[in-house]
């Protein structure tokens, strides 16, 4: 039996599904997670921990909204919770990191969320703007490998020019 998580999952990500319904789906999913942001954002310090079920009555929402909710905001918790194996049942907590939180709101491009004025109230402009910008370089940051020249040593160690060893066949 598919846990509700593979649930959640399965009804908001199907391939299958009709793409009006996704829509609207969607679009009441993300109109409850802004009002339960606001709550949290209002009271940082404090601790919202329940089962999956009462936090769902607590926030007034379907219990598989209540599962995609925990799915969200999981990568920013202070300590995850095992929603891979979670039950209506399960004591879950909503305790986040709110650098980290900020930051995941930036990197999933949520503005209607990082936007928030209860953001105000947890840090000054100019953190925002610092996490913001720190979220934005991490994310279009890229690597690239030192070409190596034709007549450059072969990084095989043979002392010979890539050209005459390993590059030969390149």
């Amino acid at each position: 039996m598919a846990t509700i998580l593979e649930q959640w999952r399965d009804m908001a990500y199907s391939p299958t599904a009709n793409k009006g319904d996704l829509q609207r789906l969607w679009k009441a999913y993300f109109l409850k997670e802004k009002e339960i942001y606001e709550q949290l954002l209002s009271d940082p310090d404090t601790e919202v921990k329940g089962t999956v079920k009462e936090l769902a009555e607590k926030y007034n929402i379907e219990l598989m909204t209540m599962v995609g909710f925990l799915d969200g905001i999981d990568e920013s918790l202070a300590i995850p919770n095992d929603i891979e194996n979670m039950t209506e049942d399960t004591v879950v907590s909503l305790k986040f990191d709110k650098e980290k939180l900020y930051k995941n709101m930036v990197a999933a491009k949520a503005d209607w969320l990082y936007g928030l004025p209860q953001w105000d109230e947890i840090f000054t402009p100019e953190k925002k703007d610092e996490l913001y910008k720190e979220q934005k370089r991490a994310a279009t940051f890229v690597r690239k490998e030192k070409k190596i020249g034709r007549n450059d040593p072969c990084p095989c160690g043979s002392g010979k020019k890539y050209k005459f060893c390993h590059g030969r066949n390149a």
